[in-house]
């Protein structure tokens, strides 16, 4: 999506920013782990396909994308590249033409060590917020893996509730109506989220 191509979103634990042609290499690397490839439901790709997969994500006006980066990494080594940083990724599809305030969130981090430290909760509020801000979005659907119970769990503790599971997919769906207290506490939850222009640290240009 052309909108998000020079935002970046800084929060406490993680920052989100685009998707460029620099972070393909450590994606793809990510993307060769049949663990990942379960859990995100998708198949391998080669590099060149994932290079053109990055180009449809920047250029795609139903689908947004951030990639999540360790802010304490971040922050802390202003000289290293946005690869060094990566944790995982943080994505919203437009997937219903017929309700265009509906949009369908999926969070993954990717780097083991980055589990367990609330990096996913925080990229999911803070592209709820994005969403809801920047792209007029009300409601938000979740389909995870049925057994993909940390992001099930995940999901549960932001206010989504359960209401479906496919036992052909084997996956369930979740989803949250933003009403006003529920964005109210939305706001809250991202009160400290700083919106700036991007600059890619890579010297190359995108």
């Amino acid at each position: 999506m052309r909108l998000n191509a020079n935002t970046l979103l800084l929060g406490k634990k993680v920052v989100l920013v685009p998707y460029t042609s620099e972070h393909v290499p450590r994606y793809h690397e990510w993307m060769k782990s049949e663990e990942l490839q379960r859990l995100t439901a998708s198949e391998p790709l080669t590099l060149e396909q994932e290079y053109e997969m990055q180009l449809s994500w920047r250029e795609d006006s139903d689908k947004c994308t951030f990639i999540v980066l360790d802010a304490e990494k971040w922050q802390a080594q202003p000289d290293t590249s946005e690869e060094s940083c990566m944790a995982g990724d943080v994505n919203l599809f437009l997937t219903d033409p017929g309700d265009p305030t509906m949009g369908e969130i999926e969070v993954m981090i990717a780097e083991s060590s980055c589990r367990g430290r609330g990096f996913g909760s925080e990229a999911v509020l803070m592209m709820m917020f994005y969403g809801v801000t920047r792209l007029g979005l009300t409601k938000f659907e979740a389909k995870i893996g049925q057994g993909n119970e940390p992001s099930i769990h995940l999901f549960h503790k932001l206010h989504f509730e359960q209401v479906a599971v496919s036992s052909v997919f084997q996956e369930v769906t979740l989803r949250l109506t933003m009403n006003e207290s529920e964005q109210q506490w939305l706001v809250q939850q991202t009160s400290h989220v700083v919106e700036k222009p991007y600059r890619a640290r890579s010297a190359e240009p995108h």
